[in-house]
């Protein structure tokens, strides 16, 4: 999500969103791009799933298993091709854990993001019906290189094969990041050597191309 200003340009989430949070706006932030990620994803060429952030203040509203549900049934997009990405923090609330069922029973994937960064706690984790966990650039940038990164993705790997759950690393720039992480068996990468952030028009085009060069 990119804020377009006429007088301040292309505004960055990271300066908008906190703002969002604090006065509560992030409610309609977060169904607007729900809504829009889910009308994109149904009209892309390959049926690849679309994962998309939820504030902290969704997760405690009654609601929004249901308003999850509607913008699903609007737009035509399976339940199973989106994946919901939540901070470890969310989960701090009580009333969330029973939420994320919600929202699982409907077929949707949830996701940890930003994992380490966090309140973790092993014992809850097990508990959770997450699906995967989102490794944090924090640890992926001084991959292969830098011993305490590597004893850190390593762990999280591992801790996330043994409960059966999806490992997906972020900020990978480099190939031999990615090269590494595929050799200690972490699931999928994202980051700048797949793609920079795009405009949605623009998406489509580029999965063409992507997936007529995996043809070839």
């Amino acid at each position: 999500m990119r804020w377009s200003h006429p007088e301040l340009g292309e505004v960055s989430p990271g300066r908008f969103i906190p703002l969002a949070e604090e006065t509560g706006l992030v409610r309609q932030l977060g169904l607007f791009a729900l809504r829009q990620a889910c009308e994109c994803a149904v009209r892309w060429p390959v049926p690849l799933t679309v994962a998309v952030n939820v504030s902290a203040r969704q997760l405690v509203e009654v609601k929004f298993p249901q308003q999850v549900s509607e913008i699903l049934n609007e737009t035509g997009l399976a339940a199973q091709r989106l994946c919901l990405e939540i901070t470890e923090s969310t989960l701090m609330h009580q009333s969330a854990v029973s939420l994320l069922e919600q929202i699982r029973a409907l077929g949707v994937a949830l996701s940890i993001d930003d994992f380490g960064t966090g309140y973790s706690s092993l014992a809850y984790l097990k508990q959770l019906p997450v699906d995967s966990i989102k490794l944090d650039q924090t640890f992926v940038r001084g991959l292969p290189d830098d011993a305490s990164d590597t004893a850190i993705a390593r762990a999280v790997i591992a801790l996330g094969r043994s409960l059966k759950l999806t490992v997906v690393a972020e900020g990978v720039e480099r190939e031999e990041q990615s090269e590494y992480l595929r050799e200690l068996g972490c699931d999928a990468v994202q980051g700048y050597l797949i793609s920079r952030p795009m405009p949605a028009n623009e998406v489509t085009p580029w999965l063409s191309r992507a997936e007529a060069a995996c043809a070839q």
